[in-house]
């Protein structure tokens, strides 16, 4: 069975380049306007609005090739989905917040804020080419453009939005999406699949028949998921930090995303849909 893919359902409009992090095009929000907490993925304590003490006078990361030697293996796995370079070429008009301060407190509040946007206009362009979801294009579309354009709006007007709303309605089409995709999946109905939010950390899933399974929003961190049949699984919300997903086939996961796999321990023998790039760091093993 195919994973139910269509090219030719894709937006004219969507461009995946958008939806991906362009650092040179951005005035290091992500490692400004965040907080950090010192913890396994990051070395030390920064609380949001300060600029972390790797950041070079040219807004990038001065340890960048060493962020997971360092400490920093958040950063390693963070992605804004293309939040940043729109918040400061688009949103900002290309103003810094070095030579501009007075946009720095709009700026740091609106980056979250279209980072999230950012993140459901992945997750719609994505619905977008799954053929067997065709009957709701339309809705998708819709719903698409209407977050593309909450996206653009003015620092007030984004900091007065009211997110939750828009990620309810998203989310409601979302699922809508994945169910009448796993419809064509023999057996994703079965109750034993529905681990939708389920606490699976460090369970041991060696080679488990997830296929069309629904693993929206579950904790499988630190679970042994070497082998496993993940094809057309609903991953949205998924919780994949320290995962072993070695030999795992990932073929046709629904709203798999960048960060989630790059949180995860994979190996050459990872079978990734091909929107997502194999990390770097798997090659190591760790």
């Amino acid at each position: 069975m195919t994973s139910g893919r269509s090219d030719t359902s894709r937006p004219e409009d969507a461009s995946p380049d958008a939806l991906r992090g362009d650092c040179v095009n951005c005035f290091g929000l992500c490692c400004v306007a965040l907080p950090f907490a010192a913890s396994a993925d990051f070395a030390v304590d920064k609380p949001a609005g300060t600029p972390c003490g790797n950041l070079a006078a040219d807004f990038r990361c001065g340890i960048h090739e060493r962020l997971r030697d360092r400490g920093f293996t958040g950063c390693t796995v963070y992605d804004c989905f293309g939040a940043g370079q729109k918040v400061s070429q688009i949103t900002f008009g290309g103003r810094d917040w070095r030579q501009h301060p007075d946009t720095a407190g709009r700026m740091f509040a609106a980056f979250p804020v279209v980072r999230h946007l950012h993140e459901l206009l992945a997750y719609l362009t994505e619905a977008l080419t799954l053929e067997p979801a065709r009957s709701l294009h339309g809705e998708l579309r819709r719903v698409r453009d209407e977050t593309e354009r909450l996206t653009l709006l003015s620092p007030e007007d984004l900091a007065a939005l009211d997110l939750d709303v828009h990620r309810r309605l998203v989310g409601d089409l979302l699922s809508r999406t994945g169910e009448l995709v796993r419809a064509g999946v023999p057996g994703a109905r079965s109750k034993k699949k529905n681990r939708r939010g389920a606490d699976l950390m460090g369970a041991r899933l060696t080679g488990a028949d997830l296929r069309g399974a629904t693993l929206r929003g579950a904790y499988l961190i630190a679970a042994d998921l070497t082998g496993a049949d993940l094809r057309e699984a609903d991953m949205l919300g998924a919780d994949l930090r320290d995962a072993r997903l070695a030999g795992a086939d990932l073929r046709g996961a629904l709203f798999l995303t960048q960060p989630q796999v790059n949180a995860a321990r994979g190996d050459a023998r990872t079978l990734l849909p091909p929107r997502l790039s194999r990390p770097a760091h798997w090659t190591s093993g760790t």
